[in-house]
C-alpha cells in the first residue's frame, strides 16, 4: 500500500508542476470560530492549508487592517497588528498564502469577530438583584453524650462505643423526608432499622443523611457506634437530630439527649430492630451543643435559593440594523427574549475569582426582536458566587445573593441607536417555579407555579417587586472566551429496577456528569424525586456514602397537564445511578434521559489499540475528564467539593490536549491562578479560591508554572506565559523565601494517595511508600525554576532566565549533597517518586542516572511487582521516565494490568470513569470519588507520545515540527492515533506482523516531522514500495539507535520495515 494520493491530503507538494494551489480553511480568532464579544486588544488569528506549506501571508481586515504580504510560515496564533480596535465593532477577516513555490492561493472565505465593552465607561448597566439576610446553619437544641466513663469531655479512652435509640412514627401520618445528621469525635457511622445510612468524621459539621427510604411505620430503631482515636485518651463525643417530616402536621424531632442507650461492648447484630438492648445503659450527657471543647457545631446548611427571575418591557421604534445583548448573571442565569430562549448554553458564566474578574457573555440578537414592544427575561440561579455551603466540609467563600448586569444595544438602519440597560425600572420575583437550586443539592421545580409568558411582552407583572439597585460583585468585567458550557450528549437508561413498592433504580451504563431529563403524566402536584449516585449498595439500593453532605437531589411536582418534560437548570451531578420515587405509576425506560453537560470543547484525538484493557481505561479517562470540566477543571462532580485543585493537573493536563481541544480553557484557568494570587505571591491550592487554601505547599501551586508551558508545547501558545509572567515571578520570589541551603521543605499534601497497605486506607501509614516533603518541595521547585527560565528566554529577559537557571542548578547541587546515596543509587528513604521526580527533572548527575534508574526498576519490579507504586506526583511522570530510560514495558504493564492497584483493576471492578483512589471499592467513602482525573498521571501523554509517537518538538512548538517515534512494547499489535494539531491531522497507525512492521504517518499542511521507524537496518526500510531515503518528500535518512530516522514534508507516507519478532 502505497502513499494514499487523494486531494485533502497534499502529496501535490510533491510535484509542483501538476499541483493544485492550496486553499486557506479553518479561520479562527483567538481558536475560536467567528467569535462574538472578544476583549483581546490584539488578537490572535489562525487558519490551516489544505496542501502543502507556506512561505507568506496577507491577511485583510475590513476596515482595519491590510497586513500586506509578510515573509513568514507562522499560520496560529498570528497577532492583529492594525490600529486599535474599537468597542462593538465586528470586524471581518479573510487571508491569503503563498505556497512553497512562491504561488499565491485564491483569498479564505471571510470569518469574522466581533468586539466587546473594552473599557469601563461602555457599560451603562447597573447591577441589579435581590439581597437577603443569610440563615444560621449551626445546630441546636441537642447535648453531646457519650459512654458514661468519667469526664468523657476532657478525657476517654482510645476506644470504639456504641449508641441506640429506639422511636415510633405514626401509620397514619405517611412520612415526606427523614434526615438524620450527626457529628463525632472523631469518627462514627450509623444505621437505621439495621441499615447503613452513613459515617463521618468531623466534629465541627454534622454529616447529613437522608433515611426517608429506611423508616417505616412503627418501631425504629437508630444506631451508631464511635471512635475515639489519637495516641492517648483525649475528648469523645456524639451530637446529632434526627427530623422526620410528614404530609401533614408537624415534625418529628429527636436530638441526642439522655433518652440513648450505649454500651462499650460490640455485640453482633446491636444494629438491628430487633436486638435486645435491655442491658445497655444510659447515656452519659455531658452538655449542650456549643459547649467546650467543640464549640459550635454547623448543621445541615440550607443553602438553596429561589431562582430569581427577572423581566423588562422595551420598545423598538426604528428599522434594526444589529442588536446586542452583553450579560453577566452571576451565579448562573440563562437570556429569554420574546419568550424563546437566547443561546443554547448552561450553566452560564464561566466560574471566576468574583472579586478580581466577572465573566459576560455577548449574544447577537438582531433576528429575535421585532417592530413595537419586545421584552427580556432573565432566570438567576446560585452557582458558585452564593457558595452551596459555608463551612461544609471546609470554609467556603461567598460572595453574595444573585444579581443581574445586562445591555442590550440596539442599533438601527437609519444610524441612531438605543440601550436597554439593567436598572431598578425591571422587575423581580422570587415566586417562580425553581423553589430552590444548589449545585451539590439540587434543584426543586414545581410546575404549578410556571407563569406563563414571562418573558413576553405584555406580561402581567404587578406582582412582581422592584429589582433591587445592588453592590458591584467588584471584580473587573471581561469577556468569557472559551467555549461555554452546554449539554453535549444524551444517554438512554439500559437498565430499569423496581427495588421496593414505588422506589426504581435507573442505570445509564456510565458515570457520567449532567442532570436527567423526565418524562412523566399524572396528577397536579404528584411529586417525582430523582436522586442521583455513582454506585450501588449490594442489596441495589444508592450508595451515597461518598458524596458527603452533598443530597444530589432534584425534585420535580407535576401541573397536571399531559405529557410533561422537565430537566434542571442551575446543578447538575455526577452519577450513573438514578433512584426515582413519587412517579405516578410504573416508569418504563422511556421515562428518564441523561443529558451530558460539560464545557463544549471539540474532540482533540482518537486512539485505540490492539489491548483491550488498555481501550477500556482510554475511554474512562475521556469521559472522566469531560465531566469535569465545568468552566474550569474541576477534581470531581459528585460530592460537596467540586473544586479547581491545582495539583491534580499539572502535568496531567498535557495530556488532556490529545483528548480535547482545551487551549482556551486552560489558559482561562491559569487567569484563575493569577486572580487568586495574594499581594505576597501565594497561590492557593484550589483556583478559583472558593476553598481558600493559602498553604505556600510547591507541588499545587506549581501548576500556575507548568500548564502554560504545556499550552506553549502543545498549542504555540506564548500569550499566556507573557500575560502570567509577572504572577509567576512574584510567586518564585515569594517561594524562594523558604529556600534554605538549597532545599526547600514546603509541602502539605505529599506524594497524594499512593497506593496503601491496607484495603481501606485513603492514604498510606507506611513510611517506606512515602516520599519526604523536602525531595517532592526541591525537585518541583527546580523544574519551576527551569521552565521560568525558559519562559524568560522566550519573553527577551535574558537576566531573569540566568537568575532562575543559577537557582536552579543550586538546588539540584543541594538535593544531591543531602539526599542522594551513591551506594543504592537512591535517594532519601527511595521510594518510587523519590527516584522519579529527580529524573524527571534532570537533577541526577548523569554519572548516576543508570544507578538511579536501576533503583526504580528494582523497586517496580520486585516490591510492586510490576505495579504503579507512586501517588498523584510521581504517577504524572512515571511513565514518561521509564520510556526514556529504556523500560517502556514496564509502563505497558500498569497499562495493561488488572490486578490492584492499577487503572484495569478499576474497569474490571465496573468502572466507567478512573477513581480517586486505586483502592476505591474498599476505602473510606469520606474521599471516595468514582470520578476523579488525579491518578490519571502521565498515561495519556504516554499513550501519544510514546505509544502512537505523535509528539510535539519543543524546539517548533504546537507541532510545527512533530516527532513520531513510537515504541512497540509487549503483545500490541497495532495501534491507530489521531491528534488535531493547530495545522491540522496528524495520524499514526503502526500494525506488527511477526518481524514486519507497517506504519501509516500523515503529517498537516506548513508542518513537517521526524520519524523514528522501528527497523532491523536503515536500507531496508520503503515508503509507498520505494526506498524510504528516496522517496519524495523524505530526506536525511539516517540510522539511529535501532531506528531508521527520516524527516518528512506534510503528506501521508506508508513506512514498512522488518524487525526484530519481539521488537
Amino acid at each position: 500500500m502505497g502513499r494514499t494520493i487523494i486531494t485533502l491530503l497534499c502529496l501535490a507538494t510533491f510535484s509542483a508542476g501538476s499541483a493544485r494551489a492550496a486553499e486557506v480553511t479553518n479561520l479562527r480568532c483567538e481558536s475560536r470560530r467567528n467569535p462574538l464579544g472578544i476583549d483581546v486588544v490584539k488578537p490572535r488569528l489562525s487558519w490551516q492549508l489544505s496542501s502543502g506549506w507556506q512561505t507568506a501571508y496577507q491577511i485583510v481586515v475590513d476596515g482595519a487592517w491590510d497586513s500586506g504580504k509578510v515573509s513568514s510560515d507562522q499560520s496560529s496564533l498570528v497577532e492583529y497588528g492594525g490600529p486599535p480596535l474599537a468597542s462593538r465593532a465586528r470586524y471581518e477577516w479573510k487571508v491569503r498564502i503563498w505556497d512553497q513555490d512562491g504561488k499565491p492561493s485564491s483569498w479564505s472565505k471571510p470569518a469574522f469577530w466581533s468586539m466587546g465593552l473594552l473599557q469601563p465607561e461602555d457599560w451603562k448597566a447597573t447591577w441589579i438583584g435581590k439581597d437577603e439576610v443569610e440563615k444560621s446553619a449551626a445546630l441546636k437544641e441537642c447535648s453531646w453524650i457519650w459512654f458514661p466513663e468519667g469526664q468523657p469531655e476532657k478525657s476517654a479512652p482510645i476506644a470504639t462505643r456504641y449508641f441506640r435509640r429506639a422511636f415510633e412514627l405514626p401509620a397514619d401520618r405517611a412520612v415526606k423526608h427523614a434526615e438524620l445528621q450527626i457529628a463525632a469525635d472523631n469518627e462514627f457511622a450509623c444505621a437505621v432499622n439495621g441499615q447503613h445510612a452513613g459515617a463521618g468524621s468531623s466534629y465541627k459539621a454534622t454529616t447529613v443523611m437522608d433515611i426517608t427510604h429506611s423508616v417505616k411505620p412503627g418501631r425504629n430503631v437508630m444506631a451508631a457506634w464511635a471512635k475515639n482515636i489519637g495516641n492517648e485518651p483525649n475528648p469523645a463525643g456524639l451530637i446529632g437530630v434526627l427530623k422526620v417530616d410528614f404530609e401533614t402536621g408537624p415534625p418529628l424531632v429527636i436530638p441526642t439527649d439522655g433518652t440513648w442507650k450505649t454500651t462499650n461492648k460490640d455485640s453482633g447484630a446491636w444494629t438491628a430492630l430487633d436486638y435486645d438492648d435491655s442491658d445497655w445503659v444510659a447515656v452519659k450527657v455531658l452538655g449542650p451543643v456549643g459547649m467546650e471543647p467543640w464549640g459550635e457545631v454547623s448543621a445541615a446548611e440550607e443553602r438553596r435559593l429561589a431562582a430569581r427571575m427577572l423581566r423588562k418591557d422595551f420598545q423598538v421604534s426604528r428599522k434594526v440594523a444589529r442588536a446586542t445583548v452583553y450579560l453577566s448573571g452571576l451565579g448562573l442565569s440563562e437570556l429569554y427574549l420574546n419568550g424563546k430562549k437566547v443561546g443554547d448554553e448552561v450553566l452560564s458564566p464561566a466560574l471566576s475569582e468574583y472579586p478580581k474578574r466577572v465573566y459576560y457573555v455577548t449574544h447577537d440578537v438582531t433576528d429575535q426582536l421585532k417592530p413595537g414592544t419586545n421584552a427580556l427575561g432573565v432566570w438567576l440561579g446560585n452557582g458558585r458566587f452564593f457558595a452551596p455551603r459555608a463551612t461544609v466540609p471546609i470554609g467556603t467563600s461567598s460572595y453574595g445573593f444573585p444579581k443581574l448586569l445586562l445591555q442590550l444595544e440596539v442599533e438601527y438602519s437609519d444610524g441612531s441607536h438605543d440601550v436597554v440597560m439593567s436598572d431598578g425600572s425591571w422587575k423581580l420575583t422570587a415566586q417562580g417555579p425553581i423553589l430552590a437550586n444548589n449545585e451539590y443539592d439540587g434543584e426543586e421545580y414545581d410546575a404549578r407555579k410556571e407563569l406563563p409568558g414571562w418573558a413576553k411582552p405584555g406580561f402581567d407583572d404587578c406582582t412582581w417587586s422592584a429589582a433591587q439597585v445592588v453592590s458591584a460583585p467588584g471584580g473587573q468585567l471581561c469577556a468569557e472566551m472559551q467555549e461555554p458550557i452546554r449539554v453535549t450528549g444524551t444517554l438512554k437508561p439500559i437498565a430499569v429496577t423496581e427495588l421496593k413498592p414505588g422506589v426504581f433504580i435507573f442505570d445509564l451504563g456510565q458515570n457520567m456528569v449532567g442532570w436527567c431529563r423526565l418524562r412523566v403524566r399524572g396528577p397536579a402536584g404528584t411529586q417525582v424525586s430523582l436522586r442521583h449516585a455513582e454506585r450501588l449498595k449490594p442489596d441495589g439500593s444508592l450508595y451515597v456514602d461518598n458524596l458527603r453532605s452533598a443530597k444530589v437531589t432534584d425534585i420535580y411536582t407535576l401541573k397536571g397537564q399531559g405529557v410533561e418534560v422537565h430537566e434542571p437548570r442551575f446543578t447538575y451531578h455526577g452519577f450513573r445511578y438514578v433512584e426515582m420515587t413519587g412517579f405516578p405509576g410504573k416508569p418504563t425506560l422511556a421515562a428518564l434521559e441523561g443529558r451530558v453537560v460539560n464545557d463544549d470543547v471539540a474532540t482533540g484525538g482518537e486512539f485505540t489499540c490492539s489491548q483491550p484493557t488498555i481501550n477500556r481505561v482510554y475511554q474512562n479517562i475521556v469521559w472522566g475528564v469531560r465531566g469535569n470540566y465545568r468552566s474550569i477543571p474541576t477534581d470531581c462532580p459528585q460530592r460537596d467539593e467540586r473544586q479547581g485543585w491545582l495539583g491534580d493537573r499539572s502535568a496531567e493536563s498535557r495530556g488532556e490536549t490529545y483528548l480535547f481541544e482545551v487551549g482556551g480553557l486552560y489558559a482561562k484557568w491559569t487567569q484563575d491562578m493569577a486572580d487568586a494570587q495574594r499581594p505576597n505571591g501565594s497561590i492557593s491550592d484550589v483556583c478559583p479560591s472558593y476553598w481558600p487554601l493559602y498553604n505556600d505547599n510547591v507541588t499545587w501551586p506549581s501548576s500556575a508554572v507548568i500548564i502554560p508551558g504545556s499550552l506553549l508545547d502543545q498549542y504555540g501558545d506564548t500569550a499566556t506565559i507573557a500575560r502570567l509572567y509577572p504572577n509567576l515571578v512574584k510567586w518564585i520570589d515569594h517561594m524562594s523565601s523558604y529556600v534554605s541551603d538549597g532545599i526547600i521543605t514546603k509541602d502539605n499534601y505529599g506524594d497524594w494517595c499512593v497506593p496503601p497497605e491496607d484495603a481501606a486506607l485513603i492514604h498510606s501509614k507506611d513510611p517506606a511508600r512515602k516520599t519526604a516533603p523536602a525531595i517532592l518541595a526541591t525537585s518541583y521547585f527546580a523544574h519551576c525554576l527551569k521552565l521560568m527560565s525558559r519562559y524568560a528566554e522566550l519573553l527577551g529577559k535574558p537576566e531573569d532566565a540566568q537568575r532562575f537557571a543559577t537557582l536552579a542548578e543550586q538546588l539540584k547541587t543541594a538535593l544531591n549533597q543531602k539526599f542522594y546515596h551513591h551506594e543504592e543509587g537512591d535517594y532519601d528513604n527511595g521510594s518510587q517518586t523519590s527516584c522519579v521526580l529527580p529524573l524527571a527533572f534532570d537533577l541526577v548527575p548523569k554519572e548516576e542516572r543508570p544507578r538511579v534508574f536501576s533503583h526504580l526498576v528494582k523497586k517496580i519490579t520486585e516490591e510492586t511487582k510490576g505495579h504503579v507504586g507512586t501517588g498523584l506526583i510521581g504517577g504524572q511522570w512515571l511513565n514518561r521516565v521509564l520510556t526514556e530510560g529504556g523500560r517502556p514495558e514496564l509502563a505497558y504493564g500498569f497499562a495493561t494490568n488488572t490486578a490492584y492497584p492499577s487503572w484495569g483493576y478499576m474497569a474490571e471492578k465496573g468502572a466507567t470513569t478512573v477513581w480517586e483512589l486505586w483502592n476505591g471499592d474498599t476505602a473510606d467513602p469520606a474521599m471516595n470519588s468514582g470520578n476523579h482525573v488525579m491518578l490519571v498521571g502521565d498515561l495519556v501523554i504516554w499513550l501519544y507520545e510514546c505509544l502512537a509517537g505523535i509528539k510535539p518538538d519543543a524546539a517548533h512548538p504546537g507541532f510545527k515540527h512533530i516527532v513520531m517515534q513510537p515504541h512497540l512494547v509487549g503483545d500490541l499489535r497495532f495501534v491507530k492515533a489521531s491528534h488535531r494539531s493547530p495545522y491540522g491531522l496528524i495520524t499514526s497507525e503502526w500494525k506488527r506482523e511477526g518481524a514486519r512492521f507497517a506504519w501509516l504517518v500523515s503529517v498537516p499542511p506548513n508542518s513537517s516531522a521526524t520519524v523514528y521507524v522501528p527497523a532491523a537496518n536503515l536500507k531496508d526500510v520503503t515508503e509507498g514500495g520505494r526506498v524510504a531515503s528516496k522517496a519524495k518528500g523524505i530526506k536525511n535518512g539516517r540510522w539511529e539507535n535501532g531506528t531508521a530516522v527520516f524527516e518528512i514534508e506534510p503528506g501521508t507516507y506508508h513506512f514498512v520495515s522488518s524487525t526484530a519478532p519481539n521488537a
